[in-house]
Parts: structure tokens; sequence; C-alpha cells
């Protein structure tokens, strides 16, 4: 092997994330398997045939016990990847393992004697969330080179599990490429990838990630370096070579249809954003009179309370400007509570740069988290220098729809003692903005749930399962960022709260 890279060990490629193949030597053919450390969820990636399997598990068992592998992801159905699953899952030997792939190659890999359950991707929102907080998102890639055939994506490390694609087939094996690898790659997808529109319908879904790293199943692992370039080279790939004409022009029709599926999709994505919007009208409402309730009884009793004392002459000056003067602090307060609720409900013009606490601060006055009373104590631990470029009111949003869940818990619940933490912290070119509690956690079975449309566990009159899904899109889609959710543990394991992240880049 060149670049004097030992290959004896697994060989640590990104944070928490090995390599723990072999080099198989006068083989052009080399085949990887990666592990995600993940505490007793660990993710198996693409384990490989009985040729590499003495040495994957030697290598595997050198950083986690076997038993802490919950997940094996198999990309694609072929005996390279897939055929040593039945052995390892003999040495894991624990019931809730499951094998993570499509639900076109399920059907397939059974036939290895499988015994484990499946986790099928299209059937699971194309994500994988651990209950750690680990998260994966798959981008189906079909007939690149199987029809159920996917990539996976780690956001927080930004490596890219590729499969088949950006695979490579060489004699003299480098474990990273360089600059010459499209030369070792371009044969493989020539004889691989049904055709170039094929292809390129993959390649521009993977286009649009922020990369770190690509780990192929073959080839060499690609560092961000040479990834676009790489892609841009491979857009101009003529594939499909030995295919026949017909079969190239059924597979063609297929992308033609996945594709308008996809802008379905866009379409729906519109219309839940629409509608979310109308409800958020009702929520405002709502909120107002909220806010209005309790100042507004006030005024009321003021009143009552002038008129009976006029009436029976006892109305004393002094009494007069006192009650006056209250009435009227209520009154600018009512004022500016509507004030607020516009200055939120309207849209920004453009994006600018804001601060973090500002945004913080606005969203609990909406959201009325009542700072004062010491039953729900919200501990701040912001900088107060820290900026974001955005949307500050969608920003707000996010906030708001996060702490009103909390406040609705808190009802719910009729929890008397409450602690929220609001904390800013930096990592690498990200700022990240983090909300936890401790009003007991979200139900396991719900966690990777809380962001799909139209999905509440709360009564119809509480909310409609928008805010949270129009929240990620907030900060994935408008922000290029991240919104995850996860449960926190004391000591003891038992379960204690929530806790929401949102990462966004730090462009400043």
């Amino acid at each position: 092997m060149s670049n004097l890279l030992g290959v004896s060990e697994a060989i640590l490629i990104a944070p928490n994330i090995y390599w723990v193949g072999m080099h198989l030597k006068n083989d052009p053919f080399q085949c990887h398997p990666y592990l995600i450390k993940n505490g007793n969820e660990s993710i198996l990636i693409d384990p490989g045939s009985m040729l590499e399997f003495d040495e994957t598990v030697r290598k595997i068992k050198t950083l986690i016990n076997m038993q802490d592998i919950k997940y094996i992801i198999l990309h694609h159905q072929d005996p390279d990847l897939a055929a040593a699953v039945p052995e390892i899952e003999k040495l894991i030997n624990r019931d809730d393992l499951l094998i993570v792939t499509h639900s076109r190659m399920s059907l397939l890999v059974k036939h290895y004697l499988i015994k484990s359950n499946y986790y099928e991707i299209d059937k699971n929102n194309n994500k994988l969330l651990t209950s750690s907080g680990l998260e994966l998102d798959f981008l189906t890639t079909p007939y690149c080179h199987s029809p159920g055939a996917f990539v996976s994506y780690e956001p927080i490390s930004k490596v890219l599990f590729s499969g088949d694609i950006f695979g490579g087939i060489e004699e003299s094996w480098d474990f990273y490429a360089d600059e010459t690898y499209f030369l070792k790659a371009k044969l493989f997808h020539q004889e691989y990838m049904p055709s170039k529109d094929i292809f390129n319908y993959a390649l521009a879904k993977i286009e649009k990630l922020d990369i770190n790293l690509i780990a192929p199943q073959h080839g060499s692992v690609i560092e961000k370096k040479y990834i676009h370039q790489l892609i841009q080279d491979m857009k101009n790939l003529d594939c499909g070579l030995y295919i026949e004409e017909k079969y190239n022009r059924e597979l063609i029709d297929t992308i033609e249809e996945l594709q308008q599926k996809e802008i379905a999709l866009k379409e729906r994505d519109l219309l839940i954003f629409e509608q979310s919007k109308r409800a958020e009208i009702g929520e405002m409402i709502g909120n107002i009179a909220h806010q209005w309730r309790q100042p507004l009884a006030i005024i009321n009793t003021s009143l009552a309370i002038l008129q009976e004392k006029n009436r029976a002459s006892s109305l004393s000056k002094e009494e007069l400007g006192e009650k006056l003067q209250k009435m009227e602090k209520r009154v600018i307060y009512l004022s500016e509570t509507i004030e607020d609720f516009m200055s939120y409900y309207t849209p920004d013009k453009e994006k600018s740069w804001f601060k973090i606490c500002d945004a913080v601060q606005r969203s609990l006055d909406i959201a009325h988290v009542p700072q004062t009373n010491s039953s729900v104590k919200v501990n701040l631990v912001i900088n107060n220098e820290y900026q974001i470029f955005g949307l500050i009111n969608e920003f707000i949003q996010v906030l708001v729809s996060i702490i009103s869940n909390i406040n609705d818990i808190i009802t719910i619940k009729n929890l008397r003692t409450v602690e929220i933490t609001i904390e800013t912290d930096k990592e690498n070119d990200y700022i990240i903005l983090s909300i936890s509690d401790n009003c007991g956690g979200i139900e396991d079975f719900n966690l990777s749930k809380i962001f799909d449309p139209y999905f509440t566990t709360k009564h119809k009159s509480m909310g409609t399962g928008l805010g949270l899904h129009i929240a990620k899109m907030i900060i994935e889609e408008n922000m290029n960022g991240s919104l995850s959710a996860k449960n926190i543990y004391d000591i003891e394991n038992e379960k204690i709260g929530a806790k929401f992240t949102i990462k966004v880049k730090n462009e400043n």
C-alpha cells in the first residue's frame, strides 16, 4: 500500500468514525466496511463478505464490544457488501439488532439467512435517529447501481458513506484518494452506473450536501479538497456502456417519474408552509388573548373600585391618581404586546446580522414564559456577542415553537417545578443554541417523528403538528443549519427531559 498508511489496525477517518476493513492484496476491487462508535447503539456500515470477516471483526473488537452494535447499514444487496452479516449477527447476539436498508433491498438480503429485524429507510422518513441524538440522513440513489440503492450522510462530521458511488477500481491502492482518483473511478462508474441521466440524478442530490469526507464501499477515501472537482468530472461520464437501449430507456423513464415525485413533494411542503401560516394567525390571537387577560382584569377591577368609591363620595385625589397610573401602565403594556406580535408575524424584508440574545429574549416574551414565577426557572447562559446571519423573525419563530411546546407540556402535566436552560456555544465553524428542560422528555417511539408534518401528541385544540416541522425547514433550508432533539438522562439513567439543539454556521 502506498502513502505509508498502515492498515493492519482500524483507522480513524472522522470523529468516532473508523475504517475497519482489510487490504486484499492484488485485488483491484477493495471493499470497505466502516464503524460509527455510538455507545451501545454503534453502527456498522457495509460489513463485507467472508473474505474480510475475521479482520473486520478483529478491528471492531479493538474499538468496542460486538454487542454494542445495534445497527448494520446495507447500501445494496451484493455479496461483497452483505454476505458476512449472518455470522456478524451471531457475534452481536442482541434481539434489537436492526438491518438498515431500503425496502427493495430487504426482500433480497433476507436470502443470506439474516434473522434480525429491518429498519427500512423509505418507511422512516429517510432518517435514523439514535437515543443519544446521533442522526443519519439517507438519500436514495435509485439504480446506482441497484433499484433501492442509497447513500448515508452524517451531518455533524459531514461524512458521506456513498456505497457504490465514488467507488474505484485500482491495482495500486491508496487509502486516501489523490488528484488522479477520477481516472481510477471512471471505469467502475462507466460499467456499473446504468446511464448518464440516472447517475446525474444521484449526483445532483449529493452535490447539495456539505461534505467533508466521502467514504465509499470501493476504492479510496476522498477528502474535501478533491470532492467538488470529482463530482464535476463524474457528471460528464457516459455510463451504461453495456446496457441495452430499451432497458436504458425504461430506467430513464423511472428517473423522470422520480423527479416528478420530487416536485410534488416540494409543492406539498409549500402547501404545509401556507397552512402553518394560517395556523399561526390563530396562535397569534390565542397568544394575544393570553397576554391581555391579566392586565384587562386589573383595569376592570380598578374601574369597578373607582366607580364604587365615586358613588360613595369616598374617593381621594391620591387614590384616584394611583389607580389611573396603574391603569395607564396596563394600557401601555397592552399596546407594546400588539407591537411585539405584529413585529414577530411580519416577515423581514431581507436577511441581516442579528444577536442571538435578542432573538431569545423576544421569543421568551412572545411565548410568555413566566421568568419571574418561582415555579418556572429560566437559566440563560447566552454569549451576548454571538451573531448569526438570517431573518430574525424566522429564527424567533423556531424558538417560539420549541418554547411553546415546553409551555404546553407544563400545562398538560400540571408541573409545579420546571427548569428551562437556554445556552449558546461555539463548535468549529458553528454557533450552537440549545434549549433543554426537565419536563420528563419525549417518548422514545415518538422521538424520530416529532419533526414530521402533522405529527402531534397533543389534543387538536392545542396544536396542528406543524410547528416543529416548519422550525426544522427554517433552520435547515433557510439557514443551512441543523435542528435536532434528544432526551437527557441523570446519572442513574433516568430520563429527565428533552434537549433541542440548533446549529448554524458562523459566517462572521
